[in-house]
């Protein structure tokens, strides 16, 4: 039985893209040198949801809004394309749901919303896209602070841990409603932690988080009309650490913590978009990220990833051999890879998809797609 799942993601006219179709997994991983076209693949989704959000959709692309920020249609529009037609197309399990929007005759550029040429045929309220299940952690997520701004709405009606470009600035608020006001369990058995019985939310999140630092605990706590993160840790025996504020605890534990949150607390179906997952994390918390990361698109969550880590990408190709070997980990069948460079021909964006193949293999390795760790130690080995 097919799963409600983005199958294909077409763009043409898009910034650096002229022309790129992308057939996506339950788990699709972006990788590839700065500025070749990662994030405008997360873009053109996240210009439709925004759209969508906005009741625009039906008329037109909204350019500048809560999810990002392109500017203006001159920003948008691919240099060298033959109209000014940017066109987006997702396929459903075989349906297709196309939009193509175009700039009318005689406008300039000088826009930040282009119409909508043809009207959509279908139904989008079916898509992965548009409903609930969605959300957008972005590479600029909020640092830790010394407070998290109350949002009741959008926390306890819309499951937002963001509301601003994917900052992630209600992940506070929404681990102390879902894990302490309503304990609320995970949905999946398979991303329990080994270490920690308990199914709630909370205590899984802190599970997950002491593999970033061992022993912590995380501990949000409401102040008023206000949101504080604190942490502390288990010591032998019975004994916990006093709390220590966010702003003086690693700052790699409330970088992540958006990710597990979302990871844990999301339904089957949804909709995840992660930027940079790496950031501000050791090789070893990387791996285990990576395998939260696999566990829960092997659950039913599609989970879209940009990363320039090879932890991450080695932690994936790990969790496809452990699947292959215990059952546990992700089908490598439900994993699309792909590598992003520059065309050496013109501008615009170079795309290949890369295969994972048995015991987490995969077929080729092109230039550039994480090989500088075996050319430096190649250098100081004299070979």
């Amino acid at each position: 039985m097919h799963e409600n799942m983005i199958d294909k993601l077409h763009i043409k006219n898009y910034k650096i893209h002229a022309d790129t179709e992308l057939s996506l997994g339950r788990l699709t991983v972006l990788t590839g040198t700065n500025a070749s076209g990662k994030s405008s693949v997360l873009q053109s989704l996240l210009l439709l949801r925004q759209s969508y959000e906005n009741n625009v959709l039906k008329d037109g692309l909204q350019l500048s809004g809560d999810y990002c920020n392109i500017g203006l249609v001159k920003d948008a529009l691919y240099q060298y394309a033959d109209n000014d037609a940017i066109c987006f197309e997702l396929m459903d399990n075989g349906k297709s749901y196309s939009w193509e929007f175009e700039l009318l005759k005689g406008n300039n550029y000088e826009k930040n919303f282009i119409p909508l040429k043809k009207k959509l045929d279908c139904q989008t309220t079916d898509l992965n896209l548009f409903n609930n299940g969605f959300q957008y952690i972005s590479a600029a997520r909020s640092v830790p602070s010394e407070s998290h701004q109350l949002e009741t709405y959008a926390v306890e009606s819309k499951r937002r841990i963001s509301q601003k470009r994917g900052m992630c600035e209600l992940v506070v608020q929404y681990l102390y409603y879902y894990g302490i006001v309503l304990k609320e369990k995970i949905k999946f058995d398979d991303l329990c932690h080994g270490d920690e019985e308990s199914k709630d939310l909370l205590s899984q999140v802190s599970a997950w988080e002491r593999e970033i630092s061992s022993g912590v605990n995380v501990v949000p706590r409401k102040d008023g009309t206000s949101y504080t993160l604190y942490y502390n840790y288990s010591l032998d025996g019975d004994d916990i650490t006093n709390d220590f504020r966010a702003e003086n605890v690693g700052f790699g534990l409330s970088y992540v913590l958006p990710i597990i949150v979302a990871l844990l607390s999301a339904d089957k179906d949804g909709l995840i978009l992660i930027e940079n997952p790496e950031a501000h994390l050791h090789p070893r918390g990387q791996s285990k990220l990576a395998e939260l990361i696999a566990l829960s698109a092997q659950c039913g969550v599609q989970i879209i990833v940009e990363t320039h880590s090879d932890h991450i990408l080695n932690g994936l190709l790990v969790s496809c051999k452990k699947y292959e070997e215990v059952g546990k980990g992700i089908d490598r069948k439900n994993v699309s890879l792909y590598f992003f460079d520059r065309k050496n021909d013109g501008h615009g964006s170079n795309m290949e998809k890369i295969n994972v193949l048995q015991d987490g293999k995969i077929d080729k390795q092109p230039e550039g797609f994480f090989d500088q760790t075996d050319k430096d130690l190649n250098y100081l080995l004299g070979f």
